[in-house]
């Protein structure tokens, strides 16, 4: 296998593996919880390639087919956030972080970045002309049940979640 498609190229040396919660519901802290995938990403492309596709994987191995809405669309939102993650929360030597989690009927997908200045607006709007970025918070806003910026819990950054409802 080539180093363009191996499944960890992008993934940092220190990626975390699934909380207990994933597989063991009555083993953590937060009752409701019941599976959790976390990890970190090099703040580039790959890595954010890399993030979607894990999130899309994990997401079928739970139980939402990769052709199933949920899949499909938290796929899609985890990808924009992880976009916006490298483009506009990028420190240098700095990575992101995705974690996933299922609660009852959310699913939720959050992404962090330490750049703490550039804080999304909650009210995307569409941007000026012809411009070819700007609209991925726009995407993120019609899929998501809900979504919010806040501050990163362990450090400086922003987390920027999204949830989706399944019923």
């Amino acid at each position: 296998m080539n180093s363009q498609n191996s499944p960890v190229q992008g993934a940092t040396s220190q990626a975390r593996k699934p909380s207990p919660a994933a597989t063991h519901p009555s083993q953590t802290s937060h009752p409701h919880l019941l599976r959790e995938f976390s990890m970190r990403f090099t703040s580039s492309r790959h890595g954010a390639r890399l993030a979607r596709r894990l999130v899309s994987h994990r997401l079928d191995t739970w139980g939402h087919p990769y052709d199933g809405r949920a899949n499909e669309t938290l796929t899609l939102i985890t990808a924009e956030l992880a976009a916006n993650a490298i483009r506009h929360g990028h420190v240098p030597g700095r990575d992101f972080r995705v974690r996933l989690t299922e609660s009852g009927d959310t699913l939720r997908v959050e992404v962090t970045d330490t750049r703490t200045e550039r804080v999304p607006p909650l009210t995307a709007q569409e941007p000026p002309g012809d411009v070819e970025s700007g609209r991925g918070l726009l995407i993120v806003a019609q899929l998501a049940t809900r979504w919010a910026v806040g501050p990163r819990e362990s450090g400086p950054g922003k987390t920027v979640w999204a949830e989706l409802h399944l019923r």
